[in-house]
């Protein structure tokens, strides 16, 4: 256990990727099995304890220390599994049980009932140091947040054994931990793990964004264009009566679209974005699309107030032929053909955009034919469908970003390294009649600023502070007062929830304009008129 607390440590402290991906290497190479097979399930976000919840752990502190001391400590540190990992009593006599097994400690979670859970995990606490604290709580709440994503971690295993990181890929769905077979052969103990699983995930081809004097070096007769709309992407597979919907990371996500899933009777494996609404008649935004997504299960109602299809753009299978090394022209054209056999409610097809040269299409770009698209996709007409993101076959080139001029109403205390500092903030837009104006709320943001121009708001929140409310300062904001933000969205959508109205999607603070008054800052029909 101490060597995969170690290891956790090491990965907190270490900026750099491939100083990360070195140390996981050299984990999985030196720690036998099953401990690296179950660190590995806990870096891929594939170890389930059910028996502990983030709120049994509270209240497990909360029986040893003060609520409050605790909720400053959490506040300035920023991490749950540090905090508590820092402040959890010594118990008297209690010595740190250095030899406990990884496997040990996961068996003793898994095995424990729901009400058992806090009990044992307090004992396994109580017999730990803070390293190997920190790593039993973030074993039992989920997501280990240390900088590492699932992708890395099967990086690592491809270094292990100087292999593709795409043939891990297209293994993975067909294994469980602790991963025994996996690693036998990439040491070279035993033969690579046969495909027995069926519709497996298929690593995704991604794309660069277009650079400056990028388009100066291809010719437009050598690409096709197509629309790249605001949804997420996803692969539909469907293989011997097995169906599988996929994120672009290869996660699962099935179960929150199973009007999708239900029209997938086909044996195919295809390349998509996931989109709400009716493809023949209206396209939702992503905000509705979020109704959907990281759920477990859909009701009935949702399914129809918020029916999901999958806009296509790519075949990686058909009939159990592997099709990914054809060009790109040949692929559309089965494509073509296949969709056409398909459910027209759940599947459609990305339609080409036609062009003559670069101006022509920028043009386009600038002004899309639909608020749900956010650029345009460029892939070479010869382009084999290749895992990863070569250079030169496909390009995005998204639209530029909206902007607003808006007033800061709100500033809290950040989190962790920032607690010190009010980081996290809340703008307005002006609103009602000439000598009624008062400012709306549109939109909060935390990002896309410097460290200097965090040092330099944050005296501004302080010097203008004219209410508290816990960690949140309202800040002055009238017609002769205020504070500027330039702020950059991508998108705009409807709300219910907010008295404005909108909700800005990805908003971030692109300048500060400390040369502009507060009263010059935009009003809410500019908001509406991009909606409009």
């Amino acid at each position: 256990m101490n060597r995969f607390a170690e290891l956790l440590d090491r990965l907190v402290l270490t900026p750099s990727r491939n100083g990360k991906l070195k140390l996981i290497t050299d984990y999985f190479r030196e720690v036998e099995d099953p401990d690296r097979g179950l660190a590995l399930a806990a870096l891929t976000g594939d170890l389930n304890i059910a028996s502990v919840k983030p709120a049994m752990l509270r209240q497990l502190v909360a029986e040893r220390m003060d609520p409050v001391l605790f909720g400053y400590s959490y506040d300035y540190v920023g991490d749950l599994a540090e905090t508590v990992s820092l402040v959890w009593p010594e118990t008297p006599g209690s010595r740190p049980n250095h030899d406990i097994t990884l496997a040990e400690v996961v068996e003793k979670l898994q095995s424990a009932s729901r009400s058992d859970g806090p009990a044992v995990l307090a004992r396994l606490l109580d017999q730990s140091g803070v390293s190997a604290r920190f790593a039993i709580i973030k074993l039992v709440t989920g997501g280990l947040r240390i900088g590492v994503s699932a992708r890395l971690a099967k990086q690592a295993l491809a270094d292990l054994g100087k292999v593709e990181v795409s043939e891990i890929e297209e293994l993975w769905h067909g294994l469980s931990a602790p991963y025994a077979e996996l690693f036998a052969w990439l040491e070279g103990h035993a033969p690579k793990p046969e495909k027995a699983a069926k519709a497996l995930f298929r690593p995704v081809m991604l794309s660069n964004p277009v650079g400056d004097g990028d388009l100066e070096k291809l010719a437009p007769a050598d690409y096709a264009a197509e629309w790249k709309w605001d949804g997420i992407r996803v692969q539909a597979v469907s293989e011997s009566g097995i169906r599988r919907l996929y994120s672009r990371t290869g996660d699962d996500v099935s179960g929150a679209f199973p009007d999708v899933v239900a029209a997938m009777n086909f044996d195919a494996a295809l390349d998509g974005e996931l989109l709400v609404g009716l493809p023949a008649e209206a396209t939702g935004t992503f905000s509705d699309l979020q109704q959907r997504l990281n759920r477990k299960t859909v009701s009935t109602k949702m399914q129809a107030q918020y029916p999901a299809f999958v806009r296509c753009y790519d075949l990686l299978q058909i009939y159990g032929e592997d099709v990914r090394a054809l060009p790109f022209t040949a692929r559309r054209k089965r494509l073509e053909a296949f969709i056409a056999t398909l459910d027209p409610g759940r599947f459609d097809l990305s339609p080409l955009v036609r062009f003559d040269d670069w101006a022509a299409l920028e043009e386009m770009r600038r002004a899309p034919p639909h608020p749900i698209i956010e650029g345009v996709m460029l892939k070479r007409l010869d382009s084999p469908y290749l895992a990863g993101r070569p250079k030169g076959p496909w390009f995005k080139w998204k639209r530029d970003p909206h902007t607003v001029d808006a007033v800061l109403m709100y500033a809290q205390r950040g989190h962790g390294k920032r607690s010190s500092f009010y980081s996290d903030y809340t703008f307005g837009v002006w609103s009602g009649a000439e000598g009624a104006e008062e400012l709306v709320p549109v939109g909060k943001a935390y990002f896309g600023f410097t460290d200097e121009e965090l040092k330099q708001i944050d005296k501004y929140v302080r010097d203008n502070t004219i209410e508290r409310f816990g960690p949140v300062r309202s800040v002055r904001a009238d017609r002769n007062n205020g504070l500027v933000l330039e702020v950059a969205f991508e998108g705009l959508n409807r709300s219910t929830r907010h008295k404005s109205g909108v909700a800005m999607r990805f908003p971030r603070i692109s300048r500060l304009r400390w040369d502009k008054p507060s009263a010059e800052a935009d009003r809410i029909e500019t908001l509406r008129a991009l909606l409009d």
